[in-house]
């Protein structure tokens, strides 16, 4: 049993990022690493209108802030971990709870693109036990902070895992999709936006990753560059990241324009996320992560 079974200093890309997502978005403001009960063994919505000035070399940046300028200020502080902003981007990061946001709080998940705009991307074993079977009566809390759903509660109808992973575990596709119910007649990516998928992105990229401890109600964040574990794995160094944080997107190519980016893997994978709280890993997203995406949406 894994310690994500068992259970902030980067000044310069919190800003970047909260400048980045100070434009009003389209919809409200805004683990293994499963923690608590976990089971054992184990596009972007349409942009927000904003102000938008040339960058350096021509490049159109919202309040300033370049892509390079972003990935600069990564760079400066890669590698810590500290509480993550209420910015646009974090919002569509959530926290993943057994029946209610008063429920035990184990994973992390986030919203991707899909054409029924109802998608979310997880850990396989946040929401499918090999032994057991799926898990039922779960719900996601995007941009949940210190008890509060500023962006609704979202439970998933449906899940989609490969079926290597409910015969054997296999932790080369420990990735779940998930459709989550409309509130209030809207679909999630309809209300917060949505990263795109990155399927065969290389090993090595500056990612950042936002997931959920679940001895905290805040959310926590860090930016590093992933290296290759495997041709079928991913990892990265991060320090705090614990139980609950299974299924926290690695998001590259951050756009400052439409304020969202790309998931290339989720925390899963090796030792079902990790065996320490400072190295992390990913199933590689390649064909077979495709294919998982095609039947989701299909």
């Amino acid at each position: 049993m894994t310690i994500r079974e068992l259970a902030a200093g980067a000044c310069a890309l919190t800003l970047a990022l909260a400048c980045a997502g100070c434009v009003s978005p389209a919809g409200p403001a805004a683990a293994t690493r499963s923690g608590g009960p976990a089971p054992d063994g184990g596009t972007s919505g349409a942009p927000a209108p904003g102000t938008r000035t040339p960058g350096a070399g021509g490049t159109d940046a919202v309040h300033g802030w370049t892509k390079d300028r972003i990935l600069a200020a990564v760079a400066e502080h890669s590698g810590t971990t500290h509480t993550a902003a209420p910015t646009v981007l974090n919002s569509l990061v959530g926290a993943v709870f057994t029946h209610s946001a008063a429920g035990d709080h184990f994973c992390t998940a986030s919203v991707v693109d899909s054409a029924g705009l109802n998608l979310i991307v997880t850990a396989a074993h946040c929401v499918d036990d090999p032994r057991l079977g799926p898990r039922g009566d779960l719900v996601f809390v995007p941009g949940y902070r210190a008890g509060e759903t500023p962006n609704g509660v979202w439970p998933l109808l449906s899940v989609t895992v490969d079926p290597r992973w409910q015969e054997s575990g296999d932790p080369d596709i420990d990735v779940a999709f998930a459709v989550v119910a409309p509130q209030n007649g809207r679909q999630v990516q309809q209300v917060l936006g949505a990263n795109l998928l990155g399927v065969d992105r290389d090993h090595r990229l500056p990612v950042k990753v936002t997931g959920y401890p679940s001895s905290s109600d805040l959310p926590i964040t860090c930016s590093n560059t992933s290296e290759e574990q495997s041709p079928t794995q991913l990892r990265i160094d991060c320090p705090d990241y614990t139980g609950g944080t299974s299924g926290s997107p690695w998001v590259t190519d951050f756009d400052p324009v439409t304020r969202t980016g790309t998931v290339v893997g989720v925390i899963g994978g090796y030792q079902r996320g990790g065996n320490t709280a400072d190295t992390s890993y990913s199933s590689y997203f390649g064909d077979d992560v495709q294919a998982l995406y095609d039947r989701a949406t299909g």
